[in-house]
Formats: C-alpha cells, sequence, structure tokens
C-alpha cells in the first residue's frame, strides 16, 4: 500500500536511540561519498539534549524511518540546525523536517537558525535556498572547513 506524501510523523526523540544512530550513520557515509567527510565531528549528540536543543525523527504512521535533523544553540538568539536527513523514497519528508525544526526553534526562543554545509553538497545548498535561507559569511571561527558554505534565516514572525 502506498503511502500518501503527509503521512508521516516527526517528533522529538532520544538522539542516542538506535533509530537515531542508525540515520545519523546513513548521513554520515553519503556525505563521506560526496565529499570525504562525514561530519561526525561537528556534531556533539548531548548539545541536542536540552530545552535548548532537539532532535528530531520523521517516520511513516507505521514506523518506517524516513529522516532527521536537529538544532542546538549556537548563540543569543540563535540556533544552529544540525544533521538534516531524508531518506529519498518519500517526498516532501526533508521540507517537512526543516518545518519542524523551524517550529521548535521559535518555541525554544530562538529568532534566527544558522547551518554550514559544504559546497560540494548542491542538493542541499539548492533546497535550504529554496526554503528561505540566504547564504551569509562563515559563522564559526576557525573553521577547518575551507569550502563551508553558511546559510541563515530569520524565523521571527513564522507560526510556531
Amino acid at each position: 500500500m502506498m503511502e500518501s506524501a503527509m503521512d508521516f510523523v516527526i517528533q522529538r526523540e532520544d538522539p542516542y536511540s538506535l533509530d537515531a544512530q542508525m540515520l545519523m550513520d546513513e548521513l554520515s557515509a553519503m556525505l563521506a561519498l560526496l565529499s570525504g567527510d562525514g561530519g561526525q565531528s561537528r556534531f556533539c549528540t548531548d548539545d541536542v539534549c536540552s530545552a535548548r536543543g532537539a532532535f528530531m525523527i520523521a517516520r511513516t504512521s507505521h514506523g518506517t524511518l524516513l529522516g532527521c535533523g536537529a538544532f542546538r544553540r549556537f548563540d543569543f538568539g540563535v540556533a544552529e540546525l544540525k544533521r538534516i536527513y531524508a531518506r529519498s523514497n518519500k517526498a516532501g519528508v526533508g521540507r517537512a523536517i526543516l518545518s519542524a525544526l523551524e517550529t521548535e526553534v521559535v518555541a525554544a526562543g530562538y529568532h534566527t537558525v544558522v547551518l554550514e554545509t559544504r559546497a560540494v553538497n548542491r542538493r542541499a545548498i539548492a533546497f535550504y535556498e529554496r526554503n528561505g535561507y540566504s547564504p551569509i559569511d562563515g559563522f564559526r571561527s576557525g573553521s577547518d572547513l575551507a569550502d563551508a558554505r553558511c546559510f541563515a534565516r530569520t524565523l521571527c514572525g513564522i507560526d510556531a
């Protein structure tokens, strides 16, 4: 039976769970193939385990894993999006994960989000630009990624 495009749920979950680890491992493997670096060294699971951060998982109504995403505190009023991943087998999941994260970001008291991806990840860059993110200068001092592409979006005024 085929599920409709919106027949899934996104909710906060434990980033240390086996399901979360499986999704993040898939993301890391995909990024390693794309850029030679899976990005694990730039993600601290503990950073998303508080009221000022979150880890979210998207699942079908039958519990099948579809994707994940997280945010953490970056600075006063600013959250950083991390580890956003959607399996390619269901349309609309990536956008829904991003929207759920943005809603949680506003509920946590942030007004702006930032994120970093790699220049070689053209699909991610197009996705963020399509969803209202604007390129910015690198926001992380001393970043070890010469090919980092950074984006930001102000969320004041979105429906939380």
